[in-house]
Parts: structure tokens; C-alpha cells; sequence
């Protein structure tokens, strides 16, 4: 079945400096390829170094003249944060743009970070939230737009306040519904945080809906030796243009709300089709867990656990 044709316009960021988590491969690769066309200094921060290599490879073979900077990150390590915030300050060239995109998925079995943290809390949140903190200065000196990723499975679950890190029991898919509910509510009070004391940075929000990403698929790293059936049947579903979207399509909502002049401080986007799984990207609504009143008291416990102040 064909699929309606969809896309969003960039507009030139000719001399504006982006960086991009998780740019190696997926959605992140697609971002990054993206903003490169659109004339963007892109700085990718990997895990990886070897696929780091493989995705620059690719994004020049379509932009040769792609101003691209590949660094190390581990999001799961707050002194690899750290190293990679030391090393962009020193170059001291203003961020315009931050999409906070990388993330881990479900492992079957509770791992925890170099630090200690659950492995999700602490990649998708905890890892962004400082990586967000030690980058400030050059975000405050670029007026920059912050856009963190969240997802679909943000629409159900809470925060587990009473046993934050999952150490007294673990379910995967609940945990991960709490790293992506605080990615959210991160997200939002930053945009309150920067009005209220004039940092000169806008924050929102976006998330891919469903697509054949490889958040679901084999992932050794993980504890996952084999893709998951759920990935199964969303590459069957996608393949075929139902319902759900392509990697390529995931990725415009983080775009729209990271580039295009209208998109809101603030402002949630996702895409517009059935159940917001697949679909063009436009603004929506917050989900439940994400109108939450914790935001401050997310924001603190996040400072405490990774020594990282916004002040």
C-alpha cells in the first residue's frame, strides 16, 4: 500500500551550531543528516566511534560539504558527560541547537550505569539532564533551542518516587515509561526555568511515535541477543505503510520542534495520525504523566544525583 508522502521545511541554518545525541544510526542519524543539508555545524556525540565514522561517511556521501564534528559520549557515564561538556567549552563556539534524541530501551534484566543509576533513568534522563547542564553556557550564549525526545510510552505510567533506581523490583517497560516521563518533564521545566531566570533558552518537546527504529531490536549491549516480536511486526506494519511511520518519518517531529520558527517554548509534537503512532508531525497536546506538578521536585533529585547545577 503506498504511503502519503509527508515532510516538514528547514530553514537555512547556515552558521548555527546543533548538536545531536544518538546521531550514529535511526532517527538521530536521519536528524543529523537533516541539519546538515540545511547548512547546520552538526556536532555528534557517540557512544560508538566506529559507527560514529560509518554515519558521517553516509551523510557526506549525500552532503560533501556537511560541517560535521564527531564526538565520544557515553550518556550512561557522567564523566564522559562531563569530558564532552569540558571540550566543547573550551572551543567556546555557542549551541543554537540541542535535540536530546538518544535512548535505551527495555533490557530484559535491571542494568545500571557507570554511576550506579538504573541503566534508562540514567541514559535517557539523568545522562541528557547533564549533559544539558554542562553544555549551558554555550547554550545561554546561543539562545539555543533545547528539544528532548520522549515517547509514545510516556502516555501511561509515573514516576516511581518510593524506589527511583527499580533496586527493590524491576519491570522493564515500566521503568522505561518513567526515563521517558521524566525526558518530559525535564523538558518542561527548563522552558520555565530559563523564562524565569532569563537564560535565553527555549525547551520543548517532541516524540517519533512508532517505527522500525533499534530501540526494539537485537541490542548484545543491552541483554537483548535477538530483535523483540514487537519490532517484528512494526517493521511488517511499516514496510507496508500502515499505520505506524518510518525512520524517516519519526524523526520530523524532533525536527519541527527544533528548527521551525513557530514551534512553541514549551510546545509538545508528535505525529498526527491514529493513536499519534504514525502521521505527519504537528503540535499536540501533553499526555497525563507529563502535566505533572513534580517537575521542580524531578529537576532537584536530578541535580543531587548528578552533581550537575544549573545555577
Amino acid at each position: 500500500m503506498p504511503r502519503r508522502p509527508y515532510d516538514i521545511t528547514i530553514p537555512d541554518l547556515t552558521g548555527r551550531r546543533a548538536v545531536v545525541t544518538g546521531a550514529s544510526d535511526g532517527m538521530g542519524l536521519g536528524i543529523a543528516t537533516r541539519l546538515a543539508r540545511a547548512g547546520a555545524d552538526v556536532v555528534m556525540p557517540v557512544r560508538s566511534m566506529r559507527k560514529g565514522e560509518t554515519a558521517v561517511a553516509r551523510i557526506r556521501a549525500e552532503q560533501p560539504d556537511a560541517r560535521l564534528t564527531l564526538a565520544q559520549l557515553d550518556l550512561a557515564s557522567l564523566a564522559s558527560i562531563a569530558a564532552l561538556g569540558e571540550r566543547l567549552r573550551a572551543e567556546g563556539e555557542p549551541i543554537h541547537l540541542l535535540i536530546n534524541n538518544a535512548g535505551v530501551m527495555t533490557p530484559p534484566e535491571r542494568q545500571t550505569t557507570a554511576d550506579g543509576f538504573e541503566l534508562q533513568l540514567g541514559t535517557n534522563h539523568l545522562g541528557h539532564f547533564a549533559l544539558t547542564g554542562q553544555l549551558l553556557p554555550l547554550l545561554r550564549a546561543g539562545r539555543a533551542r533545547v528539544t528532548s525526545q520522549a515517547s509514545i510510552a510516556a502516555r501511561s505510567g509515573a514516576i516511581h518516587w518510593e524506589d527511583l533506581q527499580w533496586e527493590r523490583s524491576y519491570d522493564g517497560m515500566r521503568a522505561y515509561q518513567q526515563s521517558k516521563i521524566a525526558v518530559g518533564l525535564f523538558a518542561l521545566e527548563l522552558s520555565r526555568r530559563s523564562r524565569s531566570g532569563g537564560w535565553g533558552i527555549t525547551s520543548n518537546l517532541s516524540h517519533p511515535g512508532v517505527a522500525p527504529t533499534s530501540l526494539l531490536a537485537a541490542r548484545p549491549e543491552v541483554g537483548r541477543a535477538q530483535d523483540t516480536p514487537q519490532v517484528r511486526v512494526i517493521r511488517w506494519l511499516s514496510a507496508r505503510g500502515l499505520l505506524v511511520g518510518t525512520v524517516e518519518s519519526a524523526a520530523l517531529p524532533a525536527l519541527m520542534a527544533a528548527t521551525t520558527a513557530d514551534a512553541e517554548d514549551g510546545g509538545f509534537y508528535g505525529p498526527q495520525g491514529p493513536g499519534s503512532v504514525g502521521g505527519p508531525p504537528g503540535r499536540q497536546s501533553l499526555w497525563p504523566p507529563l502535566r505533572s506538578t513534580e517537575g521542580a521536585r524531578l529537576w532537584e533529585i536530578s541535580e543531587t544525583l548528578t552533581g550537575v547545577r544549573f545555577d
